[in-house]
């Protein structure tokens, strides 16, 4: 199953990790990926990465994109 969260505003982050996290509950493995951010930077990804079959993948880099 894929979610594609996408938009303006907040909310996006919450509602992918929400779903995740649930997912795991299940018994399913969790894919998340993201992009302009950095894994390292990510607050989500200290906590997230601790879980088993959560997976995170960030494509991003330092700095701000217009």
């Amino acid at each position: 199953m894929i979610y594609v969260f996408t938009g303006n505003g907040k909310g996006k982050t919450t509602a992918a990790v929400g779903t995740g996290i649930r997912a795991v509950g299940a018994g399913l493995k969790v894919l998340m990926v993201q992009f302009m951010k950095i894994k390292e930077l990510s607050s989500e990804y200290n906590v997230l990465s601790k879980l088993e079959n959560f997976d995170i993948e960030s494509f991003g880099r330092k700095g701000f994109y217009l």
